[in-house]
């Protein structure tokens, strides 16, 4: 089995959009995958057509002394979901107050990890530190931090420390934009560990979450999900030595 924590350098440059078109190519594959909704915006569960009114996640459940494994999703044969859960600000702020709330969710991946069911979980994780970042992001084999070729981001992983071993997964590359080709220019040449593939904008991606489903599945033909599809392939290059 292989955890792959899935990150953005800041809020917005597509994080969970990436990991749902990832699960989706993996387990297109044949791939075994479970994804997990480690934020509390609690967005990924809508990209699988799960009600915008339904509240339940693994969050939801720490919080209502609940059974969180019932909170689980199955989308396809090869395919599990588990959001996070709808929270009030102020039940977020009581999760964030007890550090046993980060310990239970680190227990829940431990949890999964001995049940050994799916070949890959994939965690999408919030760009912000809440109380489970740390804990979840201990516990992953490969970290993904996706970026936009901006100058925004460009500073930041200058500024930024990224947790040791991280992979810096490019998203959104604007062919036409002459800025964003500099930048990108200037990674090939300075950031030695970024991923070979990199994600293209596509407005099938901007699409998905109104057609609550991964985008390739909506769109087997576009771009975005041929590079999907070859970033699934190189995960199974480079990852599978902890799948």
């Amino acid at each position: 089995m292989a955890i792959i924590g899935l990150q953005g350098l800041r809020g917005g440059v597509g994080t969970t959009s990436v990991t749902t078109g990832l699960a989706w190519a993996l387990q297109q594959l044949e791939e075994s995958v479970l994804v997990i909704d480690c934020s509390p915006d609690n967005m990924l569960r809508l990209f699988f057509n799960v009600e915008f009114t339904h509240p339940g996640g693994w969050a939801r459940a720490l919080l209502d002394k609940s059974v969180w494994s019932e909170t689980a999703w199955r989308y396809t044969s090869h395919l599990d979901i588990l959001p996070f859960g709808q929270l009030s600000r102020e039940e977020q702020q009581l999760l964030a107050a007890q550090p046993a709330y980060a310990q239970a969710a680190g227990q829940i991946i431990d949890s999964l990890v001995r049940r050994n069911a799916w070949r890959w979980i994939l965690l999408d994780l919030p760009a912000t530190d809440t109380p489970f970042t740390e804990v979840l992001t201990a516990r992953v084999n490969h970290h993904l931090v996706v970026v936009n070729p901006e100058v925004n981001c460009h500073v930041r992983l200058h500024q930024q420390a990224v947790p040791d071993g991280s992979h810096i997964l490019v998203n959104n590359l604007l062919v036409a934009s002459q800025i964003q080709d500099d930048i990108w220019q200037m990674w090939l040449k300075s950031q030695l560990a970024l991923v070979p593939i990199v994600l293209h904008r596509d407005e099938s991606m901007g699409e998905t979450l109104g057609v609550r489903q991964p985008v390739g599945e909506y769109r087997q033909e576009a771009l975005i999900t041929e590079e999907l599809n070859t970033l699934a392939n190189w995960c199974l290059l480079n990852f599978s030595g902890s799948a």
